[in-house]
């Protein structure tokens, strides 16, 4: 028989864990405080081999974010922040470098700048870049990927969702959003 001073202690704290699960808003998003340019919230990425954690990133159009990108894999990643067409030019600049050797990735970069946002981070570091999410991004559909030859075709991709302060997802695509944003 199991020892009761475990199983009541156990018992309470799933009991707290499912209680506070319930919490939130719908799809498990808290509410948000949205980042200033004097108090950026911060959004951590965990770069692994070959995934994001989180599985959706969460962004209020118009805030300051500081991202804080962590690379938990054993080879270079990088996150790009942005629509299907920043992610597709980073995806032909980074292409080039694909026959490079054998060795440490060698570093890409874009003749023009494409927007969104791009934080490059190496094995076992940490990255932070400071960037404010621009306000009529709920017009497009957009993403976190990495582009380092042959990650993208490893399912490195995740999508952003953008919220409100409430935690609600906002509409996106050409409409944009259908809620007031801050």
């Amino acid at each position: 028989m199991p020892d009761a001073r475990l199983v009541l202690p156990l018992a309470a704290m799933v009991a707290t864990a499912l209680a506070l699960a319930g919490c939130g808003a719908p799809n498990g998003t808290p509410r948000i405080t949205p980042g200033t340019a004097g108090h950026p919230r911060a959004v951590v990425i965990v770069a692994k081999d070959y995934t994001f954690v989180p599985a959706v990133v969460d962004l209020v159009p118009g805030e300051t974010v500081v991202l804080q990108v962590v690379n938990g894999g054993l080879v270079v990643h990088e996150a790009v922040i942005g629509d299907a067409t920043v992610q597709a030019e980073w995806e032909r600049g980074e292409a080039a470098l694909s026959d490079s050797p054998p060795g440490s990735t060698p570093l890409a970069s874009l003749a023009t700048d494409p927007g969104g946002v791009r934080v490059l981070v190496t094995s076992g570091q940490r990255t932070d870049a400071v960037w404010t999410v621009p306000r009529d991004a709920t017009t497009r559909t957009w993403s976190v990927g990495c582009h380092i030859p042959g990650h993208l075709a490893e399912g490195m991709i995740v999508p952003v969702r953008f919220v409100g302060p409430d935690g609600l997802p906002l509409a996106t695509g050409p409409s944009g959003g259908t809620r007031a944003t801050p």
